[in-house]
């Protein structure tokens, strides 16, 4: 069986990946936004290279982010001049602040048009990701949950195996402490707080960001408090080093770091920066010790199409359902990192099944699959706000300038002001 790779996944046959559809007739320009280009540059060059094999009329012009917040105020003003992209890659929580002013269009009729959605790889759970109550807003692009980076040589030196570490969240710590304390110099942790890992923890213990009616917030109990102190844990008991994104990826891949928690994402970036420095592994997220159905908030992003113009939007669907198709989510998925958001591209041979097998450090989000969630997306105008306020406490425990206590009741405060009145 041969193992798929970029450029035999280039060069197999789009009828394996999507039905047939009529070309396009003469040449059409489409402006395609997306975020992260630090990460997704990669993937979404080598399916510009595949498609322009298909449809050769079909021209793409790209517009960037540096990140999804951006990208959804960029799009909001360009509504209101009627500037928009044909086509957007937009984050899962932001999916909702389109579908409710009317931006993204409906899905739901091209993808019924185009025939069986699960015969294609959509399976009811996939197209959910995308679905804001009963209007399918986008067509996601690619999902992450975050998992653990793992140095295993600090991991040896500091007295632990990593071919049998431990599962939950008091383990890593211990082994964080181990890794400072005998390392002789590197950091044992680095954890990416943020709001997406402050909602993933709450979920881990298995609470919810809001009630079920979206009545009130739901994190201000024993979950969102639970949360935070693990955060606090994580400085107080591992001596966590003040870092960036950026430079706790550097220090890892320097070996520098014991482990870092952060999005499947960066796997295909880390796996370049460590090279052979050291053994780089990934494992699943830790779990929390004694909780039942804790989950893990799903990131990524999702195409909606923004095109009126008919052709435009003809052409930006046929990007959009290559993007999503196995053909397009392996490409994804190999120059990234991220979990396909296609089930035929995860069980095909054909596609990326002996992908998996081969590259064992991109399997970990994979194999975390039946814990993935909804990232939640909060109502009303204000969710980047509302992302912001829950940063900004969570900083403060991290540089223990609040209790995890104070910190959750301004955070509840802050979160509450943000929400839309109910009548």
């Amino acid at each position: 069986m041969t193992r798929i790779t970029r450029r035999t996944a280039l060069a197999l046959p789009f009828a394996l990946a999507a039905p047939a559809i009529p070309r396009a007739q003469g040449a059409v320009d489409i402006t395609v936004h997306y975020a992260q280009p630090f990460i997704f540059k990669p993937s979404y060059d080598a399916i510009t290279e595949a498609f322009a094999r298909i449809e050769p009329g079909i021209r793409i012009n790209y517009v960037n982010t540096p990140n999804y917040q951006d990208g959804a105020q960029l799009l909001l003003r360009q509504a209101a001049t009627n500037q928009l992209p044909d086509l957007s890659y937009q984050g899962l929580n932001l999916l909702r602040v389109f579908a409710e002013r009317g931006i993204a269009q409906d899905l739901g009729p091209l993808i019924a048009r185009d025939g069986d959605p699960a015969a294609q790889g959509f399976t009811p759970g996939l197209l959910s990701l995308g679905r804001h109550n009963n209007y399918q807003a986008g067509l996601a692009y690619a999902a992450s949950t975050a998992i653990s980076f793992i140095n295993a040589d600090l991991v040896r030196s500091a007295g632990f195996d990593p071919d049998n570490l431990p599962q939950d969240w008091d383990g890593h710590l211990r082994l964080a402490a181990a890794v400072k304390a005998r390392s002789g110099g590197p950091d044992g942790m680095w954890f990416a707080w943020s709001e997406w890992m402050f909602q993933t923890l709450v979920l881990s213990h298995a609470g919810a960001m809001m009630t079920p009616d979206e009545s009130d917030i739901a994190f201000e109990g024993a979950e969102g408090l639970a949360t935070l102190k693990l955060h606090e844990r994580m400085v107080a008991e591992t001596a966590m080093p003040a870092l960036n994104a950026n430079t706790a990826s550097q220090a890892f891949a320097a070996g520098r770091l014991g482990a870092f928690y952060w999005t499947t994402a960066v796997v295909r970036n880390t796996i370049n920066s460590v090279g052979s420095n050291f053994d780089f592994r990934t494992y699943p997220l830790p779990v929390v010790a004694g909780v039942e159905g804790g989950t893990l908030a799903t990131g990524g992003s999702a195409g909606m199409i923004t095109a009126r113009d008919p052709a435009k939007r003809e052409a930006a669907w046929k990007f959009l359902r290559f993007t999503a198709s196995a053909q397009g989510q392996a490409l994804m998925a190999m120059n990234s990192g991220y979990v396909p958001c296609n089930q035929l591209a995860i069980d095909d041979p054909r596609w990326l099944a002996d992908f998996y097998r081969a590259n064992p450090r991109f399997g970990a989000a994979v194999a975390q699959m039946p814990r993935m969630a909804p990232w939640f997306a909060f109502p009303g105008a204000n969710g980047v706000r509302i992302t912001e306020a829950i940063n900004n406490n969570t900083s403060r425990v991290i540089e223990r300038r609040a209790t995890p206590e104070v910190a959750l009741a301004d955070m509840a405060r802050d979160v509450r002001r943000l929400l839309p009145r109910r009548s």
